[in-house]
């Protein structure tokens, strides 16, 4: 699908639109983008660029949320 992006996120394929950034991909995963750590083909993306990469065909992720708590 031209439209669509496929991607590896935490081992496990998905899909996402075209265009999308990783901050639209946190989002659909109904995840906050101010608590969650990124990795983005092996490299740690900084939590002030997620609006601004934008995610290619192929893209391995790793997501890791933190969770409050005491």
């Amino acid at each position: 699908m031209a439209d669509q992006l496929a991607l590896t996120v935490n081992g496990e394929p998905r899909r996402i639109a075209a265009g999308a950034s990783i901050a639209d991909l946190v989002v659909s995963l109904e995840l906050d983008p101010k608590k969650v750590a990124v990795e983005h083909n092996g490299e740690i993306a900084p939590r002030s660029t997620l609006a601004s990469v934008m995610l290619a065909d192929g893209d391995v992720l790793e997501i890791v949320h933190f969770v409050g708590g005491g």
